[in-house]
């Protein structure tokens, strides 16, 4: 994406929330844990790369397939890497006949930069217009779905939050509800962190969120427990909402717990009857 088309898209989007308390490099150095980790593209896969600014690029991975399928835009959790989804996406486009885009964030996969959360952010918001001149171009017309797992949850919510228009539903995977109530889990105390807004960012902008939702969470989630996915749940701001809880599994073995009823479940949302007939 040419530098002054990504400083256009930044100039008409929605005004960003301040994530600057989380910026600061003794909470980004605890949260995210980049991995530099590539391969090349399976075959019916192609990998493309979206400027977010004039030193740094996001690597995604697009696994096709067919032009006429809903595309799912999924942004992983912490630690993974797109080409982690190789062994995955072949679920997404054989059993459940979906298109799968994965994308990293900064010093992730084969993207350049460091990450922060302000970046995170705004980057979703570049790699969803990318995203859909991509599916423009190559005349792809199925239903769009945005999907975030974890750390992911942010940019998907993000994005629901603010394309009810072009995005035909949310799913929200292992996803936290609040930021401050997660830090503090995690050992940081409240004060240090800064933040007034006790839901910051995912529950207070999911109350603007008003399409079709799918939450999915581990019943033994041991770093984002189960009351996460039922805030977040009960706070949607939309009636065609579901909540799914994979029984005995923890946040990392989630899909593989049961991968009949994590797979039903995204297959169901996507393939919902009024989205028509299967293609």
């Amino acid at each position: 994406m040419p530098e002054d088309l990504s400083q256009r898209i930044i100039a008409t989007m929605p005004q960003q929330d301040d994530y600057s308390a989380l910026d600061r490099p003794e909470l980004v150095q605890f949260v995210f844990y980049p991995r530099r980790d590539f391969t090349s593209p399976p075959s019916n896969a192609t990998d493309r790369f979206v400027a977010v600014d004039a030193t740094a690029s996001v690597s995604c991975r697009f696994y096709v397939h067919d032009k006429d399928s809903p595309t799912i835009l999924y942004f992983h959790g912490n630690g993974e890497v797109v080409s982690d989804h190789d062994y995955i996406a072949p679920i997404y486009n054989d059993q459940l006949g979906v298109n799968l885009f994965v994308a990293d964030y900064r010093g992730y996969g084969a993207s350049s930069g460091r990450p922060t959360f302000s970046s995170m952010v705004t980057d979703s918001h570049l790699i969803f217009e990318d995203f859909s001149a991509m599916l423009s171009e190559g005349s792809y017309s199925g239903a769009i779905f945005v999907m975030g797992r974890s750390l992911g949850s942010v940019s998907a919510i993000e994005l629901a939050s603010c394309e009810h228009d072009r995005i035909s539903g949310l799913i929200v995977e292992s996803g936290f509800a609040s930021t401050v109530r997660l830090m503090t889990r995690l050992g940081f105390p409240r004060d240090f962190l800064g933040i007034e807004d006790f839901g910051f960012p995912n529950l207070s902008k999911i109350r603007t969120v008003t399409m079709p939702t799918l939450v999915i969470h581990a019943e033994r989630d041991s770093l984002i427990p189960l009351e996460e996915a039922k805030d977040l749940f009960e706070n949607v701001a939309t009636k065609e909402k579901r909540l799914v809880v994979i029984p005995k599994a923890d946040h990392n073995d989630i899909m593989m717990a049961d991968m009949p009823t994590y797979f039903r479940a995204i297959e169901e949302f996507v393939f919902r009857p009024d989205r028509g007939e299967r293609r």
